[in-house]
C-alpha cells in the first residue's frame, strides 16, 4: 500500500485559490485545525467553503479567504454564534448559502453516490425554500406522487478532516462518541488530505477499536498528517476536550491580533505559544 503522509504544508500547497474546499468535524469539535492553520499561512482565498461550521470558517472568513460559505451553522457550541463569521457576514464580506442540517447531510450523500442530488423532505414549511430560491422540487415518479426538495449534491474539489488515528495509507479512526460525517466529505471530494493525532501501523486499528470506527477507507484519501493536538483549540475526544479557556480568548481577540499573536508562524510556534499562555 502506497505511503502517503506528508507535512500540513504540503497537504495544503496542492490547494488552490477558487477551489470548493469541504472542511469535517461539527461546530467546534473534531475539525482539522493543523490543516486549517496551514492554509491561513498559504495565499490561498476565493474558496467556496462546506462545512457544518465552526472556527474554521470563522478563520478563513475573518481573514478574507471565503468568497461563498455553503453551511447549516456556524457555531462555536459552548459560544453559540461564531463571532468573526458573524462580523464578516455583517460586513458582507462573502455569499452565503445557508440550508437545513439535514439537508446539508443529503447532499454530503448525494455528491459521495456521484448522483446529481437526492430528494429530502427537510426544508418544507421553513424559509430555507425562501433564502434559497435556487433550490428545485422534485415529485415522486409512482403512486404517492409526493414532493420532495432536490438537494443539489455538494461536490468539492478538496476535504480536510481530522480524526484521531491513521495509519500511512489512509485508513483513518475516530475514537470519539461522534463520527460526524468526515467519511462522506473525503468521499464527495476529488482530494482529500486527512489529518490525525498519531499515524500508527494497520494493525494497530483494530486494537485502537472494533472495525466499525475505522471510519475513512484509504481510496478515498490522498495525503495523511501526523498533526499531534492538531484539532486545538476544538475538542478530538477521547484525546482531549475542547480548550475552553483558549476558546474565549479566540472569541474575544481582534482577529488582527490574535491572527499577530498565534497564527504567524508554522505549526510547531502555534503549539508552543499555546503551551506558553502567550
Amino acid at each position: 500500500m502506497r505511503d502517503k503522509t506528508m507535512p500540513a504544508d504540503e497537504a495544503v500547497a496542492r490547494l488552490s485559490s477558487g477551489m470548493t474546499l469541504g472542511i469535517g468535524g461539527w461546530g467546534s469539535r473534531r475539525k482539522p485545525m493543523a490543516l486549517v492553520r496551514a492554509l491561513l499561512r498559504s495565499g490561498i482565498t476565493d474558496l467556496t467553503v462546506v462545512s457544518y461550521g465552526g472556527p474554521d470558517v470563522g478563520m478563513l472568513a475573518a481573514a478574507g479567504r471565503i468568497r461563498k460559505l455553503v453551511t447549516a451553522f456556524v457555531t462555536l457550541d459552548s459560544i453559540p454564534l461564531e463571532p468573526h463569521y458573524r462580523a464578516a457576514r455583517e460586513r458582507g464580506a462573502f455569499e452565503l448559502t445557508e440550508i437545513d442540517e439535514a439537508m446539508f447531510l443529503w447532499g454530503l450523500r448525494a455528491a459521495a453516490n456521484r448522483l446529481p442530488f437526492l430528494p429530502v423532505r427537510a426544508g418544507f414549511g421553513s424559509d430555507v425554500m425562501r433564502v434559497n430560491p435556487g433550490l428545485r422540487t422534485v415529485t415522486s415518479p409512482y403512486e404517492d406522487g409526493e414532493t420532495f426538495v432536490a438537494v443539489p449534491a455538494l461536490r468539492m474539489d478538496a476535504a480536510l478532516v481530522h480524526v484521531n488515528r491513521a495509519d500511512r495509507s489512509g485508513n483513518g479512526q475516530y475514537l470519539g462518541p461522534d463520527p460526524y460525517f468526515d467519511d462522506l466529505f473525503c468521499a464527495a471530494a476529488d482530494t482529500a488530505y486527512v489529518s490525525c493525532e498519531r499515524i500508527v501501523e494497520t494493525a494497530e486499528l483494530t486494537k485502537q477499536g472494533p472495525p466499525q470506527t475505522l471510519l475513512i477507507r484509504r481510496h478515498t484519501v490522498t495525503g495523511v498528517v501526523e498533526a499531534p493536538n492538531g484539532a486545538h483549540f476544538t475538542s478530538c475526544a477521547p484525546d482531549y476536550g475542547r480548550d475552553e479557556a483558549f476558546q474565549k480568548r479566540y472569541a474575544t481577540t481582534p482577529w488582527p491580533e490574535f491572527e499577530a499573536g498565534f497564527l504567524a508562524g508554522d505549526e510547531q510556534t502555534y503549539q508552543a505559544a499555546v503551551r506558553e499562555g502567550a
